[in-house]
């Protein structure tokens, strides 16, 4: 379940235990805390029972059910996870190019780069007609 859902029980719970027993709660902290939420459970189920409020029982039902659910993963935007997997390849792409063996001349395996090993244009490196690679 998602925490929105427990955190909309939770704001109905805290409003008839405040009408009906006079008690204050923190909505947030009893849709995020078992524990919390446990204790409110327990008092609305002992403040129904001793003044006749089977809405107060009923609510703290729902709300013991909704703990009880795990909670729901967050919901992540197509953009946003193309852009983690993009800066996650992006990052093992770099590491496994500073693994590659250098040559004597500090060049990879793979031939003459126009680029030195910090990424900045070499000045003398070969090149093909007019500058052209």
């Amino acid at each position: 379940m998602a925490f929105s859902e427990k955190l909309a029980i939770a704001a109905h719970l805290h409003v008839l235990m405040r009408r009906k027993t006079g008690r204050v709660t923190d909505t947030e902290w009893m849709a995020a805390n078992p524990a919390y939420a446990a204790e409110i459970i327990r008092l609305a189920h002992q403040k129904a029972a001793e003044g006749g409020h089977d809405d107060l029982g009923i609510l703290a039902d729902k709300l013991e059910a909704a703990m009880a659910l795990p909670e729901a993963p967050a919901y992540r935007p197509l953009a946003q996870r193309l852009t983690e997997a993009a800066m996650e390849h992006h990052a093992q792409v770099l590491s496994a190019r500073a693994a590659l063996p250098l040559e004597p001349g500090g060049n990879t395996a793979f031939g003459d780069s126009q680029l030195s090993a910090d990424g900045t244009p070499r000045p003398n490196a070969p090149r093909y007609v007019k500058g052209l690679r």
